[in-house]
């Protein structure tokens, strides 16, 4: 493995660098976990965050009345009442006083909703607090933004480019095969190995294993990849009832899941000519290629805020859009050096089994893209997989875990957790 938690600090890391390396924030507790099975049912994303909402607190052991803050995580796709989350899913629960607060940050909504929860929690602002995230996802693929937003480098990449997200998946997988020597083959061997851990999950839309013969039958979306490379879209709804560590005692509950550490950021790459210029100076700063890149920033950041590294991690929850992604994300949490992540799958070493399981929930591979509930039902498997509840897809002896995620415009996440 590779020891990001032990490396120095560098110019570039996330949420202002050098103020928070190694600094531990304060653990909170993991009180309840719920969701509502990733699928195609047809309603509205309200109901989905209702349930997983109802979940969490029957797990939880907490009267809906006895919550003091709901933090929702958005969904562009749900109206005004999708704008403005945390109050939706307080009125469907029951207005009841609770404080609420809406969140948005694309994939990466439901860990800026559980970072908003745990500051209120470590600030004093709330002792429980509820936090919800569901979509509706439309069927298919994701289309290009709608409208004009020349500052979304998300929509110039749409629109500019032509690169939707299958081609940018497409051009990352070629890039992994001319730099690293990675195969067609190597990829589909990650949805061989995701498709195994989510047909042993309830909660999983597709809930099927599959040969890699199945992946290379399955039609050519982005050269190299396949339908079967890439995730679907999906509807669902997850949800996590998070509390200070006296209050957990106080319930009753000794020894709970902790969240230890929640990283959010953006990443460090130089301006460019496209970028606005310099109000003060209306020149665009020159600057140069960073040593560090985007998602192992927010892996060290949140290692190093949890005072743990990869060599302790007992398994993870990456971000999966598609399977050369997957690989990706081995070397960016410090699996393994850059060049080294089809090696680790060919071992089984990120499979059910081996040493650090990858994807145990199935990732969404088998679950599929309901955006603002994905980065909590990551933390949702981290809690299962801490307490030993995860059934037939259970990591033996877990005892640290993180979930990472990317999200449009540039968000990033990561979580730790441990038992």
């Amino acid at each position: 493995m590779v020891d990001l938690a032990l490396a120095p600090g560098r110019d570039g890391l996330v949420n202002a660098p050098g103020d928070t390396a190694g600094r531990v924030a304060g653990d909170i507790a993991v009180l309840g976990a719920g969701m509502h099975p990733w699928g195609k049912w047809g309603h509205r994303f309200v109901r989905y965050g209702a349930v997983a909402a109802r979940a969490a607190l029957a797990d939880a052991g907490v009267d809906w009345r006895r919550v003091d803050s709901v933090v929702g995580a958005n969904t562009v796709r749900g109206g005004y009442p999708g704008q403005v989350a945390g109050a939706t899913f307080a009125r469907a629960l029951g207005w009841q006083g609770a404080r609420v607060t809406s969140v948005y940050a694309a994939c990466a909504s439901g860990a800026q909703a559980i970072a908003t929860a745990r500051a209120q929690i470590l600030a004093g602002q709330a002792d429980v607090v509820l936090v919800v995230g569901a979509d509706a996802a439309p069927k298919g693929f994701f289309a290009p933004a709608a409208g004009d937003r020349p500052d979304d480098p998300d929509w110039l990449r749409f629109r500019v480019l032509g690169a939707t997200n299958p081609c940018y998946f497409g051009l990352f997988a070629r890039r992994r095969m001319a730099l690293y020597g990675e195969t067609p083959e190597d990829f589909a061997r990650v949805k061989v190995k995701n498709a195994a851990a989510g047909a042993l999950n309830p909660y999983a839309r597709y809930r099927r294993r599959v040969t890699a013969a199945e992946v290379a039958a399955s039609p050519v979306v982005a050269d190299p990849l396949r339908l079967l490379d890439i995730c679907a879209t999906s509807d669902g709804g997850a949800a996590l009832v998070l509390s200070g560590l006296d209050f957990a005692r106080r319930h009753g509950v000794a020894r709970p899941v902790r969240i230890r550490a929640v990283s959010t950021g953006t990443p460090v790459h130089p301006r460019t000519a496209l970028d606005l210029p310099d109000i003060a100076t209306d020149q665009a700063p020159a600057s140069g290629p960073r040593e560090d890149t985007f998602r192992p920033s927010i892996a060290r950041a949140a290692y190093e805020e949890a005072g743990t590294g990869p060599q302790e991690l007992s398994f993870a929850e990456v971000y999966d859009l598609s399977t050369a992604l997957e690989l990706q994300w081995y070397e960016d949490i410090g699996l393994c050096p850059p060049g080294e992540a089809a090696k680790l799958l060919r071992e089984g070493v990120t499979a059910l089994g081996g040493r650090v399981p990858v994807n145990p929930s199935g990732g969404l591979a088998s679950f599929g893209e309901a955006v603002p509930a994905q980065a909590i039902a990551q933390v949702c498997e981290l809690t299962w997989q801490l307490r030993g509840a995860a059934g037939d897809r259970q990591v033996a002896g877990a005892r640290v875990g993180i979930s990472v995620n990317q999200g449009l415009f540039g968000h990033g996440s990561a979580v730790v957790a441990v038992r």
